[in-house]
């Protein structure tokens, strides 16, 4: 264990002295926030957007808000992930993506720490203006409930591979991105909208809408999935057991099939649950995007040759986002 730790400290510092380049610290810090993973992270909150003005509950300053607090935990996660991998060994000269900014000494350990307690606070003050828009006064209990919440989705990002037992070196990561991407991003979103406009606690989140939640945290969590088969020999070597880690590339591959199976198929149950315009079926257009990302993951074998498929799979949930909710109000 002592050699292993030491051999990873050493390539990461060799790393960071052979790759070392002059870069403006805003360029430094803009690379580090990592925009390319913003449009994933927005795709639930405009779900859910979408979901609620289906029913007559949209309400765009807590859109908005959602939308600000999501892209700032984004941020922090990122930031996190940039701080915790390179501390903790994944962020080595095995790694087969891009150079992040601590391992490539762009910005120093100290200064990552600062950035995410920046923006920690940021996602906090965020996150209250948007329960006290959505809910003012009125539901104590539902207020205090949501803030816990939101506290849960500070730690998450923060610890996912940052902390003294970060969840995402023990294969938890994809659990955490179906929740928080999926489940909490969608029905939070539906709910703080609904809350004030019906007539019972009971009715401001219907069940159906679990479906296209679960259909956003498994695009989401397939988005992981491609970007952990790809680091999946520097992710051993690190300690870190993602899924793919667990299950190996062939089943991994198998395992992003079915994440993109299970999310088109939950959308396909909600509409034909919820069925009262042919224009629901309007996500049907985004299958091809599916389908090709899912047998570009299957046929590409080249580490590096998986890198552009992060960006595409993503782009592709924002795709079928905008077309699933516009099927919904149309």
């Amino acid at each position: 264990m002592l050699s292993r730790t030491f051999f990873f400290h050493f390539t990461r510092m060799a790393s960071s002295a052979a790759s070392a380049v002059s870069v403006s610290p805003a360029k430094a810090w803009l690379s580090a926030f990592r925009p390319r993973t913003l449009p994933l992270a927005l795709a639930s909150i405009m779900a859910g957007g979408f979901l609620a003005a289906s029913h007559g509950q949209f309400r765009a300053s807590v859109v908005s808000l959602a939308a600000l607090t999501t892209i700032l935990l984004q941020i922090l996660s990122n930031l996190a992930n940039d701080y915790g991998d390179s501390q903790n060994g994944a962020d080595s000269v095995h790694r087969e993506g891009p150079q992040r900014a601590v391992q490539s000494g762009a910005i120093s350990p100290t200064q990552m720490k600062k950035g995410m307690g920046v923006f920690g606070l940021l996602s906090l003050l965020s996150g209250l203006g948007l329960l006290w828009v959505a809910l003012g006064t009125a539901g104590a209990w539902i207020f205090v409930a949501f803030f816990v919440l939101g506290l849960s989705a500070i730690w998450a990002a923060v610890n996912y591979t940052a902390g003294s037992k970060p969840y995402g070196y023990a294969g938890l990561g994809d659990l955490s991105v179906f929740i928080f991407f999926g489940i909490v991003g969608v029905c939070g979103t539906y709910f703080l909208q609904a809350y004030s406009q019906v007539p019972s606690l009971t009715d401001t989140l219907p069940l159906p809408v679990l479906l296209p939640a679960a259909a956003l945290g498994c695009f989401a969590t397939a988005v992981l999935n491609v970007n952990n088969i790809r680091d999946i020999r520097s992710d051993e070597l690190a300690g870190k057991i993602t899924i793919p880690v667990r299950m190996g590339p062939v089943r991994a591959r198998r395992y992003h099939w079915l994440l993109l199976l299970l999310g088109f198929g939950c959308a396909v149950i909600y509409v034909s649950l919820t069925y009262h315009s042919p224009w629901q079926w309007l996500f049907l257009l985004s299958a091809p995007l599916l389908l090709r990302n899912a047998r570009a993951v299957w046929q590409r074998q080249d580490p590096m040759q998986l890198d552009p498929l992060l960006k595409q799979m993503a782009l592709t949930t924002l795709v079928f986002t905008l077309l699933f909710g516009l099927g919904q109000v149309l």
